[in-house]
């Protein structure tokens, strides 16, 4: 409780942002330095400084970097969409995986490789639409005089499943040009470079932009909208504007990384459990702790069966269920 007390002070909050950086960095620096070819820290640091001609350049620059980068950025997006969607429907339950976000996202995605190869720039855009798309028909579903937690969850679950079960079934029917897209079922960052950087870079800093920007009128809008109206808050708007950008973050992710799960139900869960429900502060820590989430259980994935690995979803996915089932036996919730 004390421990607590302390991260929910203004300064404990900065404090505790600055914890987090100085732990990405360690866990960058970790994976940086394993694998199949070892490397000390000052190799490392000289090698990305000094940029000499060699394998140990290739290999840290241009398959390890890119990789653990795009790891912290897949972990963010996934950390934040998940914040923010707990704050909007106030459900702890509520992340991009298990309302089926990720799911209709994935399942565009799919479609864009398969049908249109040739059109990359369309990847982002159509798992945008997919995952918004699917966070309101969830809404809407879940819908009756009100959204109950229970119904919420219930109608995701369902919408996830059957999107899932598209999705397996387009794979199935396709597996001659499936290829790689069977790593994107799993969650995977194996093989990624600087071209899936720069393909969603733009899309994830204007996501993480937007939502840091809405982090105080979310603060309202978990008020209760009686009460955010009558602070002025156009709530429809606001509600509408954070789904969109939660859509957004989920997709960029998807994009690149496959249905990677629980990322965003575990980090911002622990983080409010540790700073508190303030949006302002509660959405840059749950970037970061699942930006170090993602890519420490990635560098498990590269070290348990080194020299092959096991992609980073195999491993969320054996950390997520525990956790998910410890939240239902915590809270009580009714139909």
């Amino acid at each position: 409780m004390q421990l607590k007390s302390v991260f929910r002070s203004a300064a404990g909050r900065g404090a505790f942002l600055v914890l987090l950086l100085l732990l990405l960095a360690a866990a960058v620096l970790m994976s940086l330095s394993v694998g199949s070819l070892k490397l000390p820290l000052k190799e490392i640091v000289s090698t990305l400084w000094n940029r000499p001609e060699g394998v140990n350049y290739q290999i840290l620059f241009n398959i390890r970097l890119p990789r653990i980068l795009l790891g912290a950025m897949v972990g963010g997006c996934f950390a934040v969409a998940g914040a923010i969607l707990q704050g909007v429907m106030r459900n702890p339950l509520a992340s991009p995986g298990i309302i089926g976000v990720s799911a209709g996202g994935g399942l565009a995605g799919i479609i864009v490789m398969l049908v249109l190869p040739q059109f990359g720039a369309l990847l982002v855009p159509a798992a945008f639409c997919g995952s918004l798309a699917t966070a309101l028909l969830v809404y809407l579903l879940a819908w009756k005089r009100g959204v109950s937690p229970v119904r919420l969850i219930l109608a995701g679950v369902a919408v996830s499943a059957m999107l899932g079960a598209f999705s397996s079934t387009i794979l199935l029917f396709n597996a001659e040009r499936a290829g790689g897209i069977l790593d994107f079922s799993i969650g995977s960052l194996s093989a990624r470079s600087w071209h899936q950087i720069r393909q969603v870079g733009f899309y994830m800093l204007s996501a993480f932009l937007a939502a840091f920007s809405l982090g105080g009128k979310l603060n309202i809008l978990a008020l209760g909208d009686e009460v955010a109206i009558g602070l002025g808050l156009k709530t429809e708007r606001v509600r509408f504007l954070l789904i969109a950008t939660a859509a957004l973050l989920a997709a960029s992710a998807v994009s690149v990384a496959g249905l990677l799960g629980f990322v965003g139900l575990i980090a911002p869960h622990i983080m409010r459990m540790l700073i508190g429900s303030d949006n302002r502060f509660l959405l840059p820590a749950s970037a970061l702790f699942g930006a170090l989430m993602v890519v420490s259980c990635d560098t498990i994935g590269r070290l348990v069966l080194d020299p092959s690995e096991l992609p980073v979803g195999i491993i969320m996915a054996l950390m997520g269920p525990p956790f998910f089932l410890w939240l239902l036996r915590r809270h009580r919730y009714e139909s």
